[in-house]
């Protein structure tokens, strides 16, 4: 399950579907991992990609998507997470039942990990949080009629952010993007 943070504005939205701005280069980096083609998801010439497309695609090769953020305050109005205030953060207990399938999370960013190893019962520091393009177990413990149960041995990678902000070439995005789905047998 791919786990960001939190949209950008309403007024810097492309589509209706995470990861909107079309200035994010998520839908390139997908693109060229699963179709060797940056504009795959685009609509023809508009800057906006197809949502339709894309839920369909992520169904088809079984990954989810949630946020890490349910409420932020946006403190600058850019998409920025270096000012971003979480309000409220997801609700795992009612997101993972949803999905039993799942083993594996990862996160498109530091502030998206940050978020993730604070749900944990004892969050790590921030020194073994993994760092970009590594792994770790993720012993995540959710609640169901007032006990406490593991929900599966999930594992936690972090992936570079695909926010042209982050100072990495599109190339090597796509390079960590790659490998990684190659490791969970998605491509």
């Amino acid at each position: 399950m791919m786990m960001g943070t939190f949209p950008p504005t309403a007024d810097k939205w492309a589509m209706s579907f995470h990861y909107p701005n079309f200035y994010n280069d998520m839908w390139r980096i997908y693109g060229r991992v699963f179709f060797d083609d940056a504009d795959y998801f685009r609509v023809g010439d508009e800057k906006r990609f197809d949502p339709e497309r894309i839920r369909a695609f992520m169904f088809e090769r079984g990954i989810a998507s949630c946020p890490t953020v349910k409420q932020a305050i946006r403190e600058t109005g850019n998409a920025s997470d270096k000012n971003l205030t979480v309000v409220t953060r997801v609700d795992l207990d009612n997101i993972l039942p949803q999905v039993p399938q799942v083993k594996t999370l990862f996160t498109t960013g530091g502030k998206a990990t940050e978020v993730l190893m604070s749900l944990l019962e004892t969050p790590p520091a921030k020194s073994k949080y993994p760092k970009t393009n590594q792994s770790m177990d993720y012993p995540y413990q959710w609640r169901t009629n007032e006990q406490t149960s593991s929900v599966n041995d999930l594992t936690l990678y972090r992936l570079p952010s695909t926010s042209r902000a982050y100072p990495l070439a599109l190339d090597k995005k796509v390079a960590a993007y790659r490998e990684f789905f190659e490791k969970m047998g998605k491509l």
